[in-house]
């Protein structure tokens, strides 16, 4: 079957050698390069360049292991789709959220998850909105929660929960006991923010906009907890959500300021493939986060 001969394809690819890919497909080398020769013959192109030590792909290569990981996804899930026609809930879901929720908020849902379903065998991926939305978009994860906006034809977009993003200082800052600050006052401090892609950046940069306030110095790092670190360390000052926050607020590293017409609030939304079908463990989980609305403040 032609998927056997995209899977050794992608195996080979991706593990850049023909005998460790034999070896993770529990097969002999020879057999490896015959499925790889067949599948060249059939795209009628090279797809890997070889040399002694390693394999590379060709711009040919790329192409066919782009749409070789989409359909091999597809297919995986069309087996799951069939398989749980005349099972219960179990099996693989994959799962990608955004840092804030994915690190704060997931963890619980996931343990209620388990203790409900133990066949079920979730993955998380935690990355920043658009590569989750990527990825739901190609199919290789079947749900995902995400902030900010995502407009993709072949996505179901849905509101899930609202967040309150909070302007942050070191517990020592000269404004961290003031009663009342205006965000004019923090024009001079250093800002660090996420980087580009990220639905907390997304929403730093609609705050900064709505004000009319555009900080003098500005710092992008690529993670939550180091900017956390950060702002406690005095560098600078930071725009988060409460859930990040909370244990740094009730320790006493962090101050949220008391500005005017703060906190901010913004939506995340559950994104999965525009489809009628989901697999029985992607529906369970579906209705697991609708049972506990109350508690997570999911739905409102």
């Amino acid at each position: 079957m032609m998927d056997q001969h995209l899977l050794v394809f992608v195996t080979v690819a991706e593990k850049k050698n023909f005998s460790r890919a034999a070896e993770a497909l529990h097969m002999t080398q020879p057999a490896v390069s015959q499925y790889v020769k067949t599948l060249e013959q059939d795209i009628n192109a090279t797809l890997l360049e070889r040399n002694n030590k390693m394999v590379r792909m060709t711009k040919a290569g790329e192409v066919v292991y782009h749409h070789a990981k989409e359909i091999l996804g597809l297919y995986a899930r069309m087996k799951t789709l069939v398989v749980d026609l005349m099972q219960t809930a179990g099996g693989p879901l994959a799962i990608g959220a955004s840092y804030s929720f994915g690190e704060y908020v997931l963890p619980q849902l996931l343990a209620d998850l388990l203790q409900q379903y133990p066949l079920i065998k979730p993955s998380v991926m935690i990355g920043n909105s658009a590569s989750v939305a990527d990825k739901i978009s190609r199919r290789q994860l079947d749900i995902g929660i995400i902030e900010g906006d995502v407009h993709d034809q072949k996505l179901a977009v849905q509101p899930l929960v609202k967040d309150y993003m909070m302007v942050v200082v070191s517990h020592n800052h000269r404004f961290a006991r003031k009663k009342q600050v205006e965000l004019a006052d923090l024009q001079q401090e250093t800002w660090i923010v996420r980087e580009e892609g990220s639905g907390t950046r997304e929403m730093t940069e609609k705050m900064f906009s709505l004000h009319q306030f555009k900080p003098e110095k500005t710092m992008e790092f690529g993670s939550t907890q180091l900017i956390k670190e950060s702002v406690a360390a005095g560098i600078g000052v930071s725009f988060l959500s409460q859930w990040t926050i909370r244990r740094d607020l009730e320790a006493g590293t962090l101050k949220a300021l008391p500005l005017k017409e703060f906190p901010f609030t913004r939506n995340f939304s559950l994104i999965t493939q525009a489809t009628p079908f989901q697999t029985k463990a992607a529906k369970v989980f579906l209705e697991l986060m609708e049972q506990n609305a109350p508690r997570l403040h999911l739905f409102d």
